[in-house]
């Protein structure tokens, strides 16, 4: 690294990778983030704080340690040309950070106060974003990085490295010339990912939000191996094939030609109900998550609601309720739609910012499969 008054973040994660380990945009954010709560002077506080984010295997702390050092002593050998008032790595360094993520800013980005256009995006609700800065939401959105978990199915296979016997391969392999040296065959749980279901309210009171939230759906579907996406006002579309288009912008304009009850009304009940009904045979296998946005208003039947509200969460492994409301401090499920679904959601999220999302794709990457 050069001299200079800014220490990229950036390169220091590129050095970590390079030696094989995983750093995520979110933790480069997260990085950078956390020298400002410890004296960038202080190398003890400078190494615990980087290595609390960027450690995530005991195998990893020996090369961390390696390649922080290694950086470190570049740093401080070249402290000494730095202007004065510079630390080993200046708040400017979050805009090198927007740039790895994929952002096009540039240092006009960064104020005063050392925060980028991505911390001004990040915590905003959707619904006050510009056409600037809804923009940039979309970049963040899919820049996103995802580490689903797998689970175990109830399938074996054979695994050399597996922890249960396979009896009926041994012995069956025992009947040959060689069952006096007989080989005791291995196996193990079959790993997959679990399904996502992605079901959108396109209503008119979601239009905003339904709209960056395609983007997410977008991004998840080129991420994950088994998701499907839905859209639905007044009936239910599936814009599964749409959305596999590699280019965002492509696949939400074909998905836009395929819906054709965009800021409509609501029929939640009714949409479940075609999916209970034409769906759920197909996409229940596995024990999917599925992840519902909606703000809850309802213009159907509440008792149908309930009933296929509680068919879909037997259906699912796990049911998401994303409501942009949820995140306001005076928020209650007052609405005819959330009391009636509340019963069977098993997490009720808030979904009206970039921080929300990126909360939600932390949840799916860890939550118990």
């Amino acid at each position: 690294m050069g001299p200079g008054p800014v220490r990229d973040i950036a390169t220091f994660a590129d050095a970590l990778r390079s030696r094989g380990m995983t750093v995520t945009p979110d933790q480069m954010t997260d990085m950078t983030r956390s020298l400002g709560l410890v004296d960038p002077a202080r190398r003890s506080q400078v190494h615990a704080a980087l290595r609390s984010l960027a450690v995530t295997d005991p195998s990893q702390r020996e090369i961390f340690d390696e390649e922080f050092d290694h950086f470190f002593s570049r740093s401080h050998r070249s402290r000494s040309t730095e202007p004065k008032g510079s630390s080993l790595l200046a708040a400017s360094a979050v805009s090198q950070v927007k740039q790895r993520v994929g952002d096009e800013g540039t240092d006009d980005a960064v104020t005063h106060d050392g925060a980028s256009a991505v911390e001004n995006v990040s915590g905003r609700d959707i619904a006050d974003l510009d056409d600037d800065q809804l923009a940039e939401a979309r970049r963040l959105v899919s820049a996103m990085f995802w580490r689903p978990t797998d689970f175990r199915t109830r399938r074996w296979v054979l695994d050399d490295a597996g922890r249960r016997p396979d009896m009926r391969r041994t012995l069956h392999a025992g009947v040959g010339p060689e069952g006096d040296l007989m080989r005791l065959e291995m196996r193990r749980r079959r790993t997959r990912q679990r399904p996502l279901i992605i079901i959108a309210d396109i209503s008119g009171s979601m239009e905003r939000y339904a709209d960056l939230f395609l983007f997410f759906a977008h991004a998840a579907q080129h991420r994950l191996e088994h998701v499907e996406v839905f859209t639905f006002s007044t009936r239910l579309t599936r814009i599964t094939d749409d959305l596999a288009k590699r280019d965002a912008r492509t696949a939400l304009a074909s998905a836009g030609r395929t819906v054709t009850d965009w800021s409509g009304g609501t029929m939640i009940g009714e949409a479940f109900a075609a999916w209970n009904r034409m769906w759920s045979r197909r996409m229940a296998r596995g024990r999917p998550v599925a992840m519902i946005l909606s703000d809850g208003w309802d213009c159907g039947d509440p008792e149908l609601l309930a009933v296929e509200t509680a068919r879909l969460a037997r259906s699912v492994g796990s049911l998401i309720w994303l409501n942009p409301l949820a995140g306001r401090t005076d928020y209650t499920p007052a609405t005819r739609g959330m009391r009636t679904v509340l019963p069977h959601v098993d997490h009720l999220l808030p979904a009206a910012s970039i921080d929300d999302l990126r909360d939600l794709v932390r949840l799916l990457d860890t939550m118990a499969r």
